[in-house]
């Protein structure tokens, strides 16, 4: 084989055996949706503003120290107890989610 001569779909074929740029992974999260996210060892909420290779880039986020009822129930409620605002985007390796669903709330959330 002749490297010199290989055509770019080839090279591309090539590059995605051994997970190079032609292997993309699939991201469930949306840009501009807002999401509640538990991680490791705390939860978040905040609207998706960009997904930088396996990082979330959160605007307006919120660390959520106490949803004041169970989980359920607070989603249902859509009011958390306690709510500490960043005062900057914040950035959540996707390494340290847990879970996360989309919330309809956020404004309230943030109050």
């Amino acid at each position: 084989m002749d490297i010199e001569k290989l055509t770019i779909g080839e090279a591309r074929e090539i590059a995605g055996l051994f997970g190079g740029a032609a292997a993309k992974k699939e991201c469930p999260f949306e840009i501009g949706k807002c999401y509640f996210i538990r991680c490791v060892t705390y939860h978040l909420t905040g609207r998706l503003v960009a997904v930088k290779g396996d990082f979330l880039v959160l605007d307006r986020a919120a660390w959520i120290a106490d949803t004041g009822d169970r989980l359920s129930d607070a989603l249902k409620k859509k009011a958390f107890g306690e709510v500490e605002p960043f005062t900057a985007p914040v950035i959540v390796g996707m390494g340290a989610v847990v879970d996360a669903t989309e919330i309809d709330f956020f404004e309230e959330s943030q109050k």
